[in-house]
């Protein structure tokens, strides 16, 4: 098991990383909170999977669990399905010294976490992520939140969980599609950060599309330490933060033009990293086989470069661009790769040069 801190003074807690973790969930929160009710939220995928084990482990361990399961998918994180946690939660008499156990992916994560933020002006929270994209990103940091018609994430919170517990063996049960969104934001932090960490991923990507324990546990611990450094250094997002954001200002804007319903998160976000290597070879002097390096990999992994849109679908993608929360004065902002390993963040680009990357990317053959 590799454990690793993100330190925030008072406000520290551990990331575990190994296989058969979710058997230590009881006693692990057991060291956090007293023997009382708690809530663990999942959805109707993972649900049927975990949470039997999730509430027979805390009960074991001498609390009162009870179960909330929300449809699986990306629509889930909606204002309504918050009500209804708050709801379930204040009939079951959830105190403010309880908890909120957020079991499954990275949308189960978000608004769990929110919940846990809101309820009773803020409750405990555990991290238990089952997805890859869960376990490298959306587990740790302390964003919590949930979308409105007009764009992902644009209600929420700075919310930090007490303890993520990220078993790797939950990703056995993961499907192809869903691990290689994952491996999404993996090559994301190596671009941004880690140019050996590119390097490797190179080498080892198959060693990770098929799932080989040491490789996939590795990488994870390394995506935790570079996310809670980061973190560490600027919680809140107002300067460092913003590195993680990368291919995100597209992503976000492709998820929202798409109804959150063609693209899973990753693979949005994969387009765009390339659509943010593209603009940073016309504005930071990216070199352009380094543009390719990333296209490749991203090939490599399965996961899409590109997505056919017209001329109308390429201007609400611009459009939705300026909804994003880094957006300022109505202009999008970009994190864009000066290197491999290194980035520039919150940089205003063009819009000649957004129209032309945003035209490239969408010539897709589907």
């Amino acid at each position: 098991m590799r454990v690793i801190k993100v330190e925030l003074g008072e406000r520290s807690y551990p990331i575990y990383i190994g296989s058969g973790l979710l058997g230590l969930l009881g006693d692990k929160c057991a060291k956090i909170y007293e023997p009382q009710n708690c809530v663990v939220i999942t959805d109707s995928n993972v649900g049927r999977l975990y949470a039997k084990q999730a509430i027979d482990n805390l009960s074991a361990a001498g609390f009162s669990p009870f179960l909330i399961t929300l449809p699986a998918g990306e629509s889930t994180k909606s204002l309504r399905n918050v009500e209804y946690c708050y709801n379930h939660i204040a009939q079951k008499r959830i105190e403010r010294l309880s908890f909120v156990v957020a079991l499954g992916g990275g949308v189960i994560g978000d608004l769990a976490g929110f919940v846990a933020a809101t309820y009773m002006r803020g409750i405990g929270f555990v991290q238990v992520p089952t997805t890859l994209l869960a376990q490298v990103d959306s587990s740790v940091g302390g964003k919590v939140g949930i979308n409105l018609k007009y764009g992902k994430n644009l209600v929420g919170s700075f919310y930090q969980p007490n303890l993520v517990l990220c078993d790797i063996e939950t990703l056995n049960t993961l499907s192809d599609r869903e691990l290689r969104a994952g491996l999404s934001e993996v090559i994301k932090y190596a671009v941004i950060y880690d140019s050996a960490m590119f390097n490797r991923l190179e080498k080892d990507i198959e060693k990770l599309l098929n799932k080989e324990p040491k490789t996939v546990a590795s990488l994870i611990a390394r995506c935790c330490q570079i996310k809670a450094e980061v973190v560490a250094a600027d919680e809140k997002e107002s300067g460092l933060r913003a590195i993680l954001n990368f291919g995100h200002t597209i992503g976000h804007a492709l998820e929202a033009i798409t109804n959150y319903k063609k693209l899973l998160h990753g693979e949005a976000v994969a387009i765009g990293q390339v659509a943010a290597a593209m603009i940073g070879a016309m504005v930071c002097n990216f070199n352009e086989t380094d543009v390719q390096r990333i296209k490749q990999l991203i090939k490599r992994t399965g996961l899409p470069v590109c997505y056919k849109l017209d001329k109308a679908s390429q201007k609400k993608l611009i459009e939705a661009m300026k909804l994003d929360k880094k957006a300022s004065g109505g202009e999008a902002k970009f994190v864009l790769p000066t290197k491999i390993g290194s980035v520039k963040f919150r940089q205003k680009v063009p819009v000649e040069v957004i129209e032309k990357v945003v035209n490239e990317i969408s010539k897709c053959p589907q």
